[in-house]
């Protein structure tokens, strides 16, 4: 009989609502967070935040997540320094 070890799992980060809010931005006037951030938050990757998105569209309908538009995508790359 062979036992498999799980690997150790990542150690539990405490986030403050402080650092939430600061990754909440505001878009089409509602306020949002963007897939890196959760994903983040999360400890995953923006894939496995995407994948589920994608499988599951009842957990995530159309009021509750949606995909910025190339130019909504290009204007906050331009507020944050990125492109």
């Amino acid at each position: 009989m062979t036992i498999r070890r799980r690997p150790p799992r990542k150690s539990a980060t405490t986030v403050t609502a402080a650092v939430v809010d600061g990754r909440i931005l505001s878009i089409r006037g509602q306020r949002v967070m963007l897939d890196r951030d959760l994903a983040e938050l999360y400890g995953v990757p923006t894939r496995a935040v995407n994948q589920a998105v994608t499988r599951n569209p009842r957990r995530f309908p159309a009021d509750f997540s949606f995909r910025l538009t190339n130019v909504e995508t290009r204007n906050l790359r331009s507020q944050s320094g990125e492109g």
